[in-house]
């Protein structure tokens, strides 16, 4: 049970890391096109003109921004899961006896022969 709990917590893990490196490899492909500026005399066709990539860069923008808050996300849970499970590996389930200890008399209880 722990081993699967373990494959599921570096799952998400390795899941996060995937899409923050897909995220930034998209970002910068994106970067390192050259967006052509258009420009005009007439102020109606250049700001039309100029509106649908304008939109298009937003989208993307909101895009990317989603998939770097979930992959943030699933990083960090990833993370969280893995930490506490080699934090309750380290607990025992049932405590060890300590050796050598005899165990204490009962103190104040006398025991009543007459009955």
């Amino acid at each position: 049970m722990k081993d699967q709990t373990m494959m599921i917590a570096y799952a998400t893990l390795f899941a996060g890391i995937a899409l923050l490196a897909f995220t930034f490899i998209s970002a910068y492909s994106y970067l390192a096109t050259n967006p052509a500026i258009t420009g005009s005399s007439d102020l109606v066709n250049a700001f039309g003109s100029s509106l649908a990539p304008l939109i298009e860069a937003a989208i993307r923008i909101m895009y990317l921004g989603v998939m770097g808050w979930i992959g943030s996300g699933l990083t960090v849970r990833g993370v969280q899961l893995i930490t506490k499970l080699k934090q309750l590996d380290k607990i025992p389930l049932v405590p060890k006896a300590p050796t050598g200890v005899k165990p204490l008399a009962p103190t104040g209880v006398k025991e009543n022969k007459d009955d």
